[in-house]
């Protein structure tokens, strides 16, 4: 039996586990017409309350692409020449996750929503570089 999509999912990284989320919206005003997709990365320190939730926000735009349909595949994001994620899976959300890290973001502190394109191409290289290395 598959997974419930809206279920979130468990990633332990450095010894702390977070629930993480995937959310795809069209954001606007309400009543206004489709306005462009993006996907929302959510993941939130445990045990509940214990860090500040990090928003990783993938706004679609010019040279960039977010899911809408066919022909992309569901969560995948990424340049149009240029690094690529699928962010349903577990290794593309701990990339951005140690990117995050890298860049100050702490996991004890209040919440936090950064840009998801500043971190696009770290990540997805950290992830390239993950995939050759030897098991």
């Amino acid at each position: 039996m598959p997974r419930h999509p809206r279920k979130p999912r468990r990633l332990v990284a450095d010894g702390r586990t977070y629930l993480w989320s995937l959310r795809h919206s069209h954001p606007g005003p309400a009543g206004e017409a489709f306005t462009g997709c993006r996907e929302t990365l959510t993941l939130h320190p445990q045990p509940a309350g214990s860090g500040g939730t990090l928003r990783i926000v993938f706004a679609g735009g010019p040279d960039r692409y977010v899911p809408g349909g066919f022909p992309l595949g569901s969560g995948d994001v990424g340049f149009v020449r240029g690094g690529s994620l699928n962010l349903h899976e577990p290794g593309a959300v701990r990339a951005l996750l140690d990117t995050a890290a890298a860049r100050g973001w702490q996991p004890d502190r209040r919440a936090v929503e950064l840009d998801g394109w500043s971190l696009l191409e770290e990540a997805a290289a950290a992830r390239t570089g993950e995939l050759g290395r030897p098991s």
